[in-house]
């Protein structure tokens, strides 16, 4: 069994200390008023034997019809209290956890597994509220109910109170040994059901490429596998619970019996009472329950130190890209220019240096491309820009200011950056364009879509600008979703604005009608990474990296003149286009 984490069981119901002492007391309470009501029992039918009255006994039964009902209001009380602190700390920790994923970097849910991140805010958190809920309840209430009782029990006779609970540590024996096992079939079960739940959601996603390639058949085949082994999942997790509960009931009858052949014979001798008997009868009732959800609840504590450990695991990661702990201030107006200083970058599971020792000066308004080979280092730039990769003090400017010393989130409401595969979310047209100014009114995201050469298209759609994109954008060509992530950067009127090839799946024209609109509806500072020279022969100045190396920078005319990267990479592209002309 996992060692207790006592430690981390305090500190997170600390803040919730006064709702678990009200609730052990309600606890308390209740045990004081288990052992009662048989005393009161045991007292009622001794005393029936030297005759009684109908008023009397109606009194009596009143009475611990009184002590019951309050028990169960008690009880009633202290399972709210204490269930309601685990699901107190249940969401407060999934808040956190989220607040603290919205804080790492992207490359760390990559690495991590997305899959991975998922279980343990939902799987584990949901283990911590067992714990701290059901778990904590059970052990303080069994705690609670053995030190009640057995006093009581062997009060009123030690003999049979042993001969009564002799039985009991093969109950929770008999608990743990089924419990483990139960554990990890309705683990397996939960296991194919998500296999199940994925494959759905993957054949929805790709349904078209199913009817495409005619693959309906074996995707019936997989399905009916993976539905196979969700069935015979369940059924073992079944079978496994229809074998323990009548083996505990057969325990606990035995108990019972064992009380009872004992119990007759001190009767007969005189040396115990009726109403000691039936006492007893109830005590060993009372503990039935308790001692058999033992096994659970400590197969329950120790899964829920297991997933709270790993929660703490997750929520101890401090973000590598993360605010100052004095972060300045740009003045105002931010005119947008940009100076690197031998910017180098280097990813961790990395030999060398993506980008190394770059160095130029980008000045305010200026329509400034990025140009270079696949794999040169062009993206790892933009999202330098706006830190979506680490980067170190003293190399990176933003109006003289070092992007490092600023915060992130007023870094990046100054600089838009716009990815090749913009994300679109499961909604609106006009939310997606909206996203980064909610607030935003009809006419600002009308506007956007303009600028992004996206109006033509949504007024072709039956819905407007409340057309559902769908999953991802699936809804939505290549290029439409390209231009509604450019939209959502525009309508922010960010002073900077970085293209990491966000215009690669539009033409040419289309292209430079897009550039031409920004530089005419604000004057910001463009930085566009692109591999179409075209759209780059229109800029005011082109950079051209070569394996994280600034190679050469100039205009497009003086650039194709110069023996270099940048002419032979002209010239390919132009030599591409003739070949697909005469195509």
């Amino acid at each position: 069994m996992a060692a207790f984490r006592l430690d981390l069981i305090g500190r997170y119901l600390r803040p919730h200390r006064r709702t678990v002492l009200l609730g052990a007391v309600a606890l308390v309470v209740v045990n004081m008023l288990s052992v009662t009501i048989p005393l009161e029992v045991r007292r009622v039918i001794d005393d029936l034997q030297d005759g009684f009255a109908i008023t009397d006994v109606l009194r009596q039964a009143g009475w611990i019809v009184v002590l019951a009902s309050s028990m169960g209001v008690v009880r009633l009380i202290s399972r709210q209290l204490v269930f309601g602190v685990g699901r107190q700390v249940e969401v407060e920790l999934r808040q956190r956890l989220f607040d603290h994923m919205l804080r790492q970097d992207p490359g760390w849910v990559q690495e991590t597994g997305s899959g991975e991140v998922i279980s343990r805010a939902t799987s584990d958190v949901e283990n911590v509220r067992r714990l701290l809920g059901f778990a904590v309840l059970s052990l303080t209430n069994t705690g609670l109910a053995y030190a009640f009782t057995l006093p009581a029990m062997l009060a009123i006779d030690p003999g049979l109170t042993v001969a009564a609970i002799a039985l009991y540590p093969v109950m929770l024996g008999t608990v743990r040994l089924f419990g483990g096992r139960m554990m990890r079939q309705q683990r397996r079960q939960q296991e194919q059901l998500a296999g199940l739940s994925e494959l759905i959601q993957e054949d929805l996603s790709g349904i078209a490429a199913i009817k495409i390639y005619g693959q309906e058949a074996q995707e019936q085949q997989a399905f009916e596998a993976r539905n196979d082994n969700y069935r015979d999942a369940a059924i073992r997790l079944a079978r496994t619970r229809s074998t323990l509960f009548p083996l505990l009931e057969g325990i606990s009858s035995i108990s019972l019996l064992l009380l009872l052949a004992l119990g007759s014979g001190q009767l007969e001798a005189g040396t115990l009472s009726i109403g000691g008997l039936v006492a007893l009868i109830l005590y060993v009732e009372r503990l039935v329950f308790p001692t058999a959800l033992l096994g659970f609840t400590l197969n329950t504590f120790q899964t829920g130190q297991v997933s709270l450990e790993r929660v703490e695991e997750l929520l101890q990661r401090a973000p590598v890209i993360a605010d100052p702990e004095a972060p300045q201030t740009l003045s105002t107006p931010v005119l947008g220019r940009i100076e690197a200083r031998e910017l180098s970058i280097r990813y961790e599971d990395s030999d060398r240096d993506t980008l190394s020792k770059l160095s130029f000066v980008i000045e305010p308004g200026e329509l400034v491309a990025v140009v270079g080979p696949v794999g040169c280092g062009k993206t790892t730039l933009a999202r330098a820009l706006g830190r979506m990769v680490n980067v170190s003090g003293g190399q990176l400017f933003l109006d003289g200011c070092d992007l490092t010393t600023m915060r992130l989130s007023d870094l990046r409401q100054q600089i838009a950056l716009v990815p090749q595969e913009g994300y679109l979310f499961t909604s609106s047209l006009a939310d997606n364009l909206r996203y980064g100014d909610p607030e935003a009114d009809t006419a600002r995201v009308e506007a956007a879509a303009e600028q992004a050469r996206l109006l033509d298209d949504v007024r072709g759609f039956p819905d407007g600008f409340d057309t559902l994109v769908g999953e991802r954008g699936i809804t939505l060509s290549g290029g439409q979703r390209q231009r509604t992530a450019l939209g959502r950067a525009l309508l922010m009127t960010s002073p900077v604005l970085v293209l990491d090839d966000a215009l690669a799946s539009v033409d040419n024209n289309t292209a430079a009608a897009i550039l031409a609109s920004i530089r005419n509806q604000r004057e910001r500072t463009i930085v566009m990474i692109s591999h179409q020279l075209s759209a780059a022969a229109a800029c005011d100045r082109i950079l051209v990296i070569e394996q994280g190396t600034l190679v050469q920078q100039g205009h497009h005319r003086d650039l194709v003149q110069e023996e270099g990267l940048y002419k032979r990479l002209w010239e390919r592209e132009q030599a591409s286009e003739r070949l697909e002309a005469v195509a």
